[in-house]
């Protein structure tokens, strides 16, 4: 089974205000695991940057400059998320953006159910407690000492961990390892045993079949008919 992990990062938080994503960043899981194979890209918004945005994901204007613009990677980003399930947190806010980029290029926007929200998923499965990336890696023991800003492909991959631990984690005790397999006790071998029959159990096995009547072995073979 195929899944596509999602994230973006953008100029603001409304793409109806003219807000724009900056980067794109996605990472492939097969079986909820992640194979290595990844999809990021820096955008050019062809806006400014607001500082409260660029204090979050540290993306500048002359840097953002320098990059393509999203109709020039659409078909290569679409070409990697197939049709396959797409994993977000918050999925509103990262479909919003997306699809917002996708009509100003006049493509067909992706439908809201190929999203899984791992915001709802955590709600569901902790009620009450915090729900954002950072307090989900901490719960989970996710490390998150290279997350000084926030950056779309980082944090897909530490959001693949995340949905990993969310839709129950690895399972280590089903998976039959070397080490699994040896016994983690040594045991002494037990000493030979005998198997014949001794002197007195032949004895009493003769006397036994002394008292049947006409056994079997006894009769006399048929002779030719």
């Amino acid at each position: 089974m195929r899944e596509v992990v999602l994230d973006t990062e953008t100029t603001g938080l409304d793409p109806l205000s003219d807000h724009r994503i900056v980067e794109i960043g996605c990472v492939e899981l097969r079986n909820h695991i992640p194979t290595g194979e990844i999809f990021q890209r820096y955008l050019n918004p062809e806006r400014e940057m607001p500082a409260a945005a660029f204090g979050v994901h540290g993306l500048s204007d002359a840097f953002l400059r320098e990059q393509q613009l999203f109709g020039e990677i659409a078909d290569e980003f679409l070409s990697f998320i197939g049709d396959d399930p797409l994993i977000a947190h918050n999925a509103e806010f990262d479909l919003g953006f997306v699809n917002a980029e996708l009509r100003r290029i006049d493509r067909a926007p992706l439908p809201s159910s190929r999203a899984i929200d791992t915001v709802k998923l955590a709600r569901r499965k902790f009620p009450g407690a915090p729900a954002s990336l950072d307090a989900l890696c901490r719960r989970f023991g996710v490390d998150l000492s290279g997350r000084q800003k926030h950056g779309a492909l980082l944090d897909s991959a530490l959001l693949a961990e995340v949905y990993l631990e969310l839709i129950g984690g690895r399972q280590p005790g089903l998976v039959l390892t070397a080490s699994a397999l040896r016994p983690s006790v040594a045991y002494a071998p037990r000493p030979a045993r005998r198997h014949a029959a001794s002197a007195a159990e032949l004895a009493a096995h003769a006397a036994f079949v002394a008292t049947l009547t006409e056994p079997i072995w006894n009769w006399a073979e048929p002779g030719p008919s």
